[in-house]
């Protein structure tokens, strides 16, 4: 039977990097995002290699909206989602002070609510055929300190903390739930970045920014057997800069 993965923030970055591995190991991905035009492309792409997809546009803010793209993921797959990925993130960056109230729950509604309520839909599934994987993308920042991006790091470091109850609470019955941490990387979404991000990335053992298919080579081993024995674990990938 084939598998069926759900990736959210799947229409650019390394949500739609790891769409596209994730394709090529033969799964059935689910492209998730709120960009129809960017997600058909994503979709078209994998067509083109070979692969089989469908995109479903979600716009994750809220429980039901986490709900409705649980629903209709579940309905593309047959009644079933092998693999959850929840990679659709925002990272606004900037002073404490300067934070709105609608902007502090913003980010908190898509790093977190989100990512909460589709497992809540779709881990219990999982659980009753005794398998299954959910692989959470969080951030180096969640780890440490950096000025202006107490925010969103903070966020992330709620998703770090919910990847380790979560792989308690799900993994006695077969599903493994796991987290990559990614440092700099360059994407569409840290383009606006500039200079910035070699900046950052210049503070870590690799000096560089790491691309999406990087994150998402790591994402796709969390997701496979080879990671059979791994539950709640957080790897970064950050081009050392956890080791400075």
């Amino acid at each position: 039977m084939t598998k069926t993965a759900l990736i959210t923030g799947a229409t650019s970055g390394i949500g739609r990097a790891t769409a596209e591995l994730l394709a090529t190991r033969g799964l059935h991905v689910v492209v998730a995002g709120r960009n129809a035009e960017r997600g058909d492309a994503v979709v078209q792409g994998i067509r083109a290699a070979g692969g089989t997809a469908d995109f479903v546009s979600a716009d994750l803010r809220d429980e039901a909206s986490a709900k409705d793209l649980a629903a209709r993921a579940l309905e593309l797959g047959g009644g079933r989602i092998d693999v959850l990925v929840n990679s659709a993130g925002i990272f606004p960056f900037g002073p404490t002070a300067a934070t709105s109230t609608e902007g502090f729950d913003e980010v908190f509604d898509v790093n977190v609510k989100a990512p909460y309520f589709l497992v809540a839909a779709l881990a219990p599934g999982m659980a009753e055929r005794g398998e299954g994987s959910v692989v959470n993308v969080t951030t180096m920042v969640a780890e440490f300190g950096a000025a202006g991006m107490g925010l969103y790091g903070a966020s992330k470091a709620a998703l770090v903390l919910l990847t380790k109850s979560w792989a308690a609470e799900f993994g006695p019955a077969g599903v493994r739930v796991n987290a990559v941490s990614p440092g700099p990387t360059r994407t569409e979404g840290t383009a606006a970045m500039g200079d910035g991000l070699d900046q950052l990335a210049a503070a870590a053992p690799a000096g560089r920014p790491g691309t999406a298919d990087e994150v998402a080579q790591s994402i796709v081993f969390l997701t496979s057997d080879a990671a059979s024995f791994v539950h709640g674990a957080v790897l970064p990938v950050d081009g050392g800069r956890i080791a400075v």
